[in-house]
């Protein structure tokens, strides 16, 4: 065969990740009705490769591959045509082939076509004996030759090929790694899956590039997976931006991991990506009877998630963080419903107490979550989960509304006692979110004097300018703003000029330093002046102890919040709170008056 035509049927063999492929029933049933239709011992679908003649499917022979020297098969596929060898010793060519030389004396094969007329192997018999074959064999096995294009032909055209890279789709990389599975010798074999990026990354890409974009990285992403793993490997796109691959035989999941950590160390992965996004890889053994091709994907998944929360950008899947991911994804599930039921979540308050008189001046309220199988859920468990959700909007509504409710309650009493709700990032890149603060202020009837909205450094820096012009919005219609936690995110003194907030809370890991070390005495008292220079009022959080608080008091802090005071608060306890302590009335300036 011409070379020319020879690199064009390599490539046509390699297109349709073939070789090297787990062994499959839908394969072996042809297979073994060809043995059976010609009472012969032996039986395959024999793909020609470069050096090597490597079985897809075999019956009556042990090893998956021969040299494509001298054999039968390497013919048939050059000339797609048939070939009938009815004595191996009576051929001059074959009589010293490996084939000839292990006792095989007979040998039918039909050749393996492509629609373009490209022969990938031959579906063959052998026999240690002598013998001819009869024409209506010869049809047989001509018509389940026909039988193995067409079973290539709809794994590889018809649900099983991802269309945008040409690759195996997450369909057959189930099927082959339930044909794996049922592999003895496969047993604890190595899976990974390569994850390309976040969405979040990829949507700012194809706003701006297109969605093909997307594809041309993708597909960059493969070529120089190919690269690392030889063109003998099959690669599997098993998501919009996830690859997969199975690791050679014998490989552990501590030795692939350290070559994977080279191969996106290096660069050449990430070349045309590196602007768009971090790739990372996960790690997950199976084998066995007992594994299940989703599970195994899914395992994949959690620990490229794993990659992404740790400092390595390769993780082995853990059981234990699997579990941590399942909760998390059940509260997240669940809390849908806990917003709609009337006994699971509720508001505690915190009072902030005027260091100068002791008096409590408001209140910061905060989520309690009361799950009806899993009990109490801590905060930072369930609330950065859904921030990071959809339903997130639907998290401030609830808070807001219970918060409203209760000042509009405390009024109808006599008593105006401000609260303090946090918000996210989210919210302040929801365009509906001022309307809807001021629809739940009009229909509870509170003033929004009564209201101040808490934000972390952090979430006013994301989008900055359109989060600067929702502040000012919100501040010009007469609400406050608090800045959360200041010191753990930016602590940029530019942006402190820019937000319309008044009131900034210093974090509480200061606070508790400071008692104990003069440097963060220091600082703290230098904060506090400087905040008031600008003409913030300041709130210290974490207060535990009356020394860290006659401490505040002398740098002249404005409030104090922590466990000091008291510990965030159900309703009724904070109201018993509220009747032993003094609640100063807030006074409304006249340009805010209703």
């Amino acid at each position: 065969m011409a070379a020319k035509n020879e690199a064009q049927r390599l490539e046509a063999l390699l297109k349709l990740n073939l070789l090297d492929t787990p062994i499959s029933e839908s394969f072996d049933r042809i297979t073994r009705m060809a043995a059976q239709i010609f009472d012969l011992p032996v039986a395959a679908v024999s793909l020609t490769d470069v050096d090597r003649q490597w079985f897809k499917s075999r019956v009556g022979v042990a090893h998956d591959t021969i040299p494509r020297e001298t054999a039968p098969c390497a013919e048939v596929a050059e000339s797609c045509a048939f070939l009938v060898i009815p004595d191996f010793a009576a051929d001059p060519y074959y009589r010293d082939s490996v084939l000839g030389k292990n006792g095989i004396r007979f040998y039918a094969g039909t050749p393996l076509v492509t629609r373009d007329g490209y022969g990938l192997g031959a579906l063959c018999v052998l026999g240690t004996e002598p013998r001819t074959a009869t024409k209506t064999e010869l049809d047989a096995l001509r018509d389940l030759a026909a039988i193995v294009m067409s079973q290539i032909e709809m794994q590889h055209a018809f649900g099983r090929i991802e269309p945008a890279s040409g690759l195996p789709n997450r369909l057959q990389f189930f099927d082959d790694m339930g044909d794996l599975a049922r592999d003895p010798v496969c047993s604890g074999r190595v899976a990974v899956v390569l994850d390309l990026g976040q969405p979040h990354q990829f949507e700012r890409y194809t706003t701006v590039m297109g969605p093909s974009a997307l594809d041309a990285v993708v597909a960059e992403a493969a070529r120089a997976l190919r690269g690392f793993l030889g063109p003998r490997m099959t690669i599997y796109h098993v998501g919009r931006t996830q690859l997969a691959f199975i690791a050679p035989v014998g490989m552990s999941e501590e030795a692939y991991q350290v070559k994977l950590l080279a191969l996106l160390g290096n660069g050449e992965l990430s070349r045309e990506i590196r602007h768009i996004a971090t790739p990372v890889c996960g790690i997950a053994s199976f084998g066995g009877s007992s594994s299940d091709p989703e599970d195994t994907l899914r395992a994949l998944l959690s620990a490229a998630q794993d990659a992404r929360s740790s400092d390595s950008v390769v993780a082995i899947y853990s059981d234990h963080r699997d579990q941590l991911h399942r909760r998390t994804f059940r509260l997240l599930s669940d809390f849908s419903d806990a917003m709609k039921a009337d006994d699971q979540l509720r508001l505690v308050f915190q009072p902030r107490v005027d260091l100068a008189t002791g008096h409590i001046r408001s209140a910061e309220v905060l989520l309690r979550w009361t799950h009806p199988e899993l009990g109490e859920i801590y905060p930072m468990e369930f609330i950065p989960a859904v921030e990071s959700s959809p339903l997130v909007k639907e998290l401030t509504a609830w808070v807001l509304n219970a918060a409203l409710k209760q000042i509009a309650s405390w009024q109808r009493q006599g008593r105006d006692l401000p609260l303090s709700v946090n918000i996210s990032a989210s919210n302040l890149s929801d365009a509906d979110f001022v309307d809807d603060v001021v629809s739940a202020l009009a229909r509870h009837g509170v003033h929004p004097c009564m209201l101040e909205l808490e934000l972390t450094e952090s979430a006013l820096m994301q989008d900055c300018s359109k989060a600067m012009a929702k502040l000012d919005e919100i501040v010009s219609l007469g609400m406050t703003l608090a800045i959360d936690d200041f010191g753990t995110g930016y602590s940029s003194l530019s942006y402190l000029q820019n937000v319309p907030a008044r009131v900034v809370k210093i974090d509480r890991s200061f606070v508790k330093e400071m008692e104990t070390t003069e440097r963060e005495q220091t600082l703290v008292h230098s904060m506090i002046k400087l905040f008031h220079d600008l003409n913030y009022r300041v709130v210290a959080e974490g207060i535990e102890t009356s020394a860290a608080a006659e401490l505040l008091r002398g740098f002249g802090c404005d409030e104090g919040q922590g466990y000091l005071f008291s510990r965030p608060l159900g309703i009724d306890d904070f109201e018993v709170l509220l009747h032993a302590s003094h609640i100063p009335s807030v006074e409304l300036q006249p340009s805010q008056a209703a």
